[in-house]
């Protein structure tokens, strides 16, 4: 490599300085496929990342591991609202395409469609109509990352017998793609993939901007951008110590030409909001895809530690009620977590786990919320889902419990407060009744958007429809925080897409 990587430098020794062309703030989806776009057109290019870089072979065997190591604050951040969930972001070289598990869903058209008509943007251009020009990267990104279908060897039984329930029922659906390059189904997505296939972005891509003479800091939270008027010239913060996080010597990029910020849904308005930007809608229009999931408890063992973590899907339900149906395999620890009861009783309903299979569903929601600075500087989110919401999440845990049924489960552990922990397959009805308080779910906040929306107007939004954010130089954002709406599929493709495309944008200014 002929570039230079720097890690954590403590606290006393001299301050790290820099010099570039463009500084990108994270080296997620987003800030990788920018900072790989700008170093391959002979820019000179720096990625801070606030986490560390680790090794596959470094990556932990558990998902207690996995908060420990990779995850943003232990996984503990939640979204305030009337019921506390848990918001999911890793803070790792590579971002959160390390504990992902690389689904690869195209765009879909009528998302362009509602970003033209309510939003003002994505119109044709110099440059093109931004949906071609999405479409377009996508085919190139599925070339690069080696999108592939599931491999039939990886699939393991619990997506097979997905795939038999919806068939059974009578709705369309299907085995994954992502990118993933055969797959042997070691079902460590979460956990990061120590097998070399997943095709995260701190393998595929950060490695190149060092190869092309880049910079690259690790284990550094950006604290400020640093301006001169009102054009972005740098950013500064302090080195983290990957274990202890003790706080270490000062570091100060520069970028001649611009900086990048892709920091992730709830940093990146932060970040704006703790270097001074001004905008009235900073830290709004945050909205996400929430979504849980349901056990079903077969006679014949599932093993859903086995095969690829995610390996079917379901698009049918996308437009009405508003859903994406998914199969996850979750470890045992994580099984513990989302069943009722202890000591005895905890202990006689873990034994279940070899004949369990979860499958989950994800809302396309739009209910809105907030992403500001809370205490330390630090995200505060505050967010929650309206009854009509509420009504879309419910059908959608009875949707999976009737697919487990026609896959042949003889009963469903449904996980909602104030039904049985257990009901056959003739009680699934009920789920259809049960309460549209989101306090008596079990659910999480995984696929993240806004907070520096983009639009046409700067009365109500924070950039245009290249990321710019509006009344500044040099200063763009290039992550999901910029996605005005929720897309109904999940958002790796199109945040790659975008940011592939926004970075173009700056090369041609």
């Amino acid at each position: 490599m002929t570039g230079t990587h720097v890690s954590y430098r403590e606290r006393g020794e001299p301050p790290f300085e820099g010099e570039v062309d463009y500084v990108v703030v994270g080296s997620g989806a987003g800030g990788a496929a920018a900072a790989t776009t700008l170093a391959r057109a002979g820019a000179k290019v720096a990625i801070v990342e606030a986490g560390a870089w680790r090794e596959p072979e470094h990556y932990p065997n558990s998902a207690y591991g996995s908060m420990r190591d990779l995850m943003d604050d232990w996984g503990a951040q939640v979204a305030m609202g009337r019921a506390l969930w848990p918001v999911v972001q890793a803070r790792t070289m590579g971002g959160t395409t390390v504990i992902n598990s690389a689904i690869c869903v195209r765009t879909p058209a009528d998302v362009f469609d509602r970003w033209e008509k309510e939003f003002g943007i994505g119109r044709a251009g110099g440059k093109g109509r931004l949906a071609d020009r999405v479409w377009k990267h996508q085919d190139d990104l599925e070339r690069e990352l080696s999108v592939e279908e599931v491999p039939v060897d990886a699939l393991g039984r619990s997506n097979v017998l997905a795939m038999k329930g919806a068939s059974a029922i009578g709705y369309d659906s299907h085995y994954m793609k992502r990118y993933v390059k055969g797959c042997v189904g070691s079902g460590q997505c979460l956990q990061g993939c120590k097998k070399l296939k997943k095709q995260s972005t701190n393998l595929a891509w950060v490695p190149e901007v060092l190869e092309r003479g880049g910079l690259v800091l690790s284990s550094a939270p950006v604290a400020k951008i640093l301006f001169d008027g009102r054009r972005a010239v740098g950013v500064e913060g302090r080195f983290d110590h990957p274990r202890t996080h003790r706080a270490g010597s000062v570091f100060r990029v520069r970028a001649k030409k611009a900086v990048l910020v892709a920091a992730s849904v709830t940093h990146s308005a932060v970040l704006l909001q703790n270097s001074g930007v001004k905008s009235k809608s900073l830290g709004r229009s945050f909205r996400a895809h929430p979504g849980t999931g349901v056990f079903g408890c077969y006679d014949d063992p599932v093993d859903q530690n086995t095969g690829a973590t995610q390996g079917w899907a379901s698009t049918a339900f996308r437009n009405e009620p508003g859903l994406k149906l998914e199969t996850l395999h979750i470890p045992l620890e994580l099984v513990a977590s989302r069943f009722a009861g202890g000591g005895v009783e905890l202990m006689e309903r873990l034994a279940k786990y070899r004949h369990i299979a979860m499958w989950c569903h994800s809302v396309r929601a739009e209910s809105v919320g907030t992403v500001r600075a809370g205490f330390f500087g630090k995200p505060m989110v505050r967010y929650g889902l309206d009854e009509t919401d509420m009504l879309k999440f419910r059908e959608g845990m009875y949707l999976l419990a009737k697919t487990h049924v026609a896959a042949g489960a003889k009963s469903v552990l449904p996980g909602i407060s104030g039904l049985p922990f257990e009901m056959k397959a003739d009680e699934i009805e009920k789920i259809r009744t049960g309460p549209t308080d989101p306090r008596a779910y079990i659910a999480i906040l995984s696929h993240l958007f806004g907070g520096t929306v983009m639009g046409a107007s700067p009365d109500t939004s924070v950039t245009d429809g290249s990321g710019r954010v509006h009344g500044y130089e040099g200063l763009v954002v290039a992550d999901a925080s910029v996605i005005p709406s929720v897309l109904g599929v999940n958002p790796q493709h199109t945040i790659m897409a975008l940011a592939r495309c926004f970075a173009e944008d700056l090369l041609a200014s």
